[in-house]
């Protein structure tokens, strides 16, 4: 049986495996990969820092509940983000904040979780101007993907900041693949929309 140590180089699918057989370590394991991919997915959805990380701490506490459900023949992130995933759509349907802009995160915390889940548009060597120039796109396209709507900025998080595939995503969010791709073209419009409105 491997030690705690030996943990940090077996695929997702070995560890789970273990978390399955109730070694503690194998689940501490899952949650030090991940909990910080859930809470960045999460944060960008409810955009209060407080709320990402009660919701990120329910989501592993499901998991644990549920991780015999897991089949492996999926891939484990898909599973966890489906399920970070819900939990956040279903706090915001119940506290009816179908769309939450930048703007409502305001406190020090939250705009340091905003910073570190922030776009990087930057490359070196650009001129102060064009490092400001970059920062403020930057602050725009946050913004724009703030205000669209939940099912939205889900999908446009997991394609273009996770790097998710279609497929990845769909089975993340339990849509067909179609569905996902239309979610993505109307956001990606709502979004050209948004920022020819600021320029």
């Amino acid at each position: 049986m491997p030690t705690p140590l030996d943990l940090t180089n077996l695929p997702d699918a070995d560890v789970v495996a273990l978390a399955k057989r109730g070694r503690e370590a194998a689940y501490r394991e899952l949650v030090r990969r991940y909990e910080r991919p859930v809470f960045t997915i999460i944060f960008r959805l409810v955009r209060d820092r407080e709320l990402a990380e009660d919701l990120a701490q329910d989501t592993f506490i499901k998991v644990l509940k549920v991780i015999d459900q897991y089949r492996p023949q999926f891939k484990f992130s898909s599973w966890l983000f489906r399920i970070a995933h819900n939990l956040s759509i279903d706090h915001l349907r119940r506290q009816h904040m179908e769309t939450v802009s930048l703007s409502g995160a305001t406190t020090a915390a939250d705009q340091d979780a905003i910073a570190a889940t922030s776009f990087e548009l930057a490359a070196g060597g650009e001129s102060p101007h064009e490092e400001v120039e970059a920062r403020e796109l930057g602050t725009a396209i946050e913004q724009a993907i703030g205000g669209l709507r939940p099912l939205y900025r889900s999908c446009v998080m997991l394609r273009f900041v996770e790097g998710r595939s279609y497929e990845e995503i769909a089975a993340t969010l339990d849509l067909p693949l179609g569905t996902i791709k239309t979610y993505i073209h109307r956001a990606r419009e709502e979004l050209k929309d948004a920022l020819a409105a600021i320029r």
